[in-house]
């Protein structure tokens, strides 16, 4: 945790998503005082077609990201999170700014555990700092 899963109709080369996957976690890291190293990215393909945008007309092929992340955060802290991520796959996917939706579900710390990072995490805290990186956990 954090796991960002980008759900997509349409498909890219493997250099692009890993591109936007670095990029992502580079946003998430500096973002929300988080250590990359904890943060994983999803982007799913599905055909065309497979993700539709509802409108009172004809629907439209559309994108969602959803982020599970530890609670905590700000409303600001996340709107400002949403927005960059959002730009990210707007410069790296072609997406536009209407296809693309961001929801968030917040865990408590203990939901997450990582088996290289000592087990289940702790709450989020605005003042934690992870000492070796400079950066809080994620």
């Amino acid at each position: 945790m954090p796991y960002l899963q980008l759900d997509v109709s349409g498909s890219y080369a493997p250099n692009v998503k890993r591109r936007l996957a670095k990029r992502m976690g580079e946003i998430y890291a500096l973002t929300m005082q988080a250590d990359v190293n904890r943060i994983s990215v999803a982007i799913r393909e599905l055909t065309p077609g497979g993700l539709w945008r509802c409108t009172p007309s004809e629907p439209y092929e559309a994108a969602l990201l959803m982020c599970d992340i530890r609670k905590g955060r700000p409303p600001e802290q996340r709107a400002e999170l949403a927005k960059a991520l959002v730009d990210a796959c707007i410069d790296t996917l072609g997406l536009r700014i209407e296809q693309i939706n961001v929801e968030f579900t917040q865990h408590a710390g203990d939901e997450m555990y990582h088996p290289m990072r000592g087990g289940l995490s702790d709450d989020w805290r605005p003042d934690e700092v992870d000492e070796n990186s400079s950066r809080a956990k994620a």
